[in-house]
């Protein structure tokens, strides 16, 4: 039987991240996927030059058809752009009885930001009650939790339980932004202790798009029947070895984006 995913994002013209990096992703990894577009974007390695919301009709409506249609295994939530839209996915998620992987995009890697004003308060009130796990990288979860950009494990750990105190299954805190010779990342749960996701850091300008692929790749793990934590570190051995490739691609003249199908296109 074929495995199918659903993604809920935004549209990347340059194709590195949003939609078409979550396609890619599925695709890389052996998932049917389907998709629903909550905006499109005229973007490209450089920056996001503008933005454009469907309304929220629309997007629930496609939600509808792909749902109503089809036996979706998982779902992942990336930008979600205006607190209307927000409001759409929660009430048609919660209508179908359904949790997501919630990748809470609020600034492309370029620094533009991808929200309106609102939709911050709505993702966290309606949708992170609905996610199974919620990915955010450092400054996501500081914007998440109103501080600072976490220092030091115990920070981490704070804003990572605060995320959880509003209803989200799981959260893993990626290191992307952080320092050192090792990536880690952190993936929390209500009980027990956090689980460390670790690699060597990678120094390249071809990142971009990697927390879109990341999230995709815990949904595409979670369709195909793994457990959360299998899910996540398949994802995280996935992306790192995209982000390891991406230097022969070649695409653009800023941040590139990461090589969704290194294992079939040698770069």
């Amino acid at each position: 039987m074929t495995i199918i995913a659903m993604t809920i994002a935004g549209s990347d013209s340059g194709g590195g991240a949003g939609i078409q990096a979550d396609l890619k992703t599925f695709s890389a990894l052996g998932v049917y996927g389907t998709s629903v577009l909550t905006a499109v974007t005229a973007q490209n390695t450089q920056g996001v030059t503008a933005i454009e919301t469907l309304s929220p009709a629309m997007v629930a409506a496609q939600i509808d058809a792909v749902l109503t249609d089809m036996d979706v295994g998982a779902i992942k939530i990336g930008m979600v752009s205006s607190a209307a839209t927000a409001e759409a996915i929660a009430d048609r998620l919660a209508a179908y009885g359904r949790r997501a992987v919630l990748d809470p995009v609020m600034v492309a890697t370029s620094g533009d930001t991808l929200l309106e004003p609102g939709a911050v308060d709505n993702l966290k009130r309606m949708l992170l009650p609905l996610a199974e796990i919620v990915t955010p990288n450092l400054p996501e979860a500081a914007l998440l939790t109103g501080r600072e950009p976490a220092q030091d494990d115990e920070e981490l750990a704070r804003q990572a339980h605060s995320i959880l105190a509003m209803g989200a299954g799981a959260v893993l805190i990626k290191g992307g932004h952080g320092r050192g010779a090792e990536c880690r990342d952190m993936l929390f749960r209500p009980v027990g202790e956090p689980l460390a996701l670790v690699a060597p850091r990678l120094h390249t300008t071809n990142d971009h798009g990697t927390g879109c692929t990341l999230s995709a790749a815990i949904a595409a793990g979670r369709a195909k029947g793994e457990s959360l934590d299998e899910a996540t570190a398949s994802a995280k051995a996935y992306l790192h070895a995209a982000l390891a490739a991406a230097e022969g691609l070649g695409i653009g003249k800023g941040h590139g984006p990461v090589h969704h199908f290194h294992r079939w296109w040698p770069a």
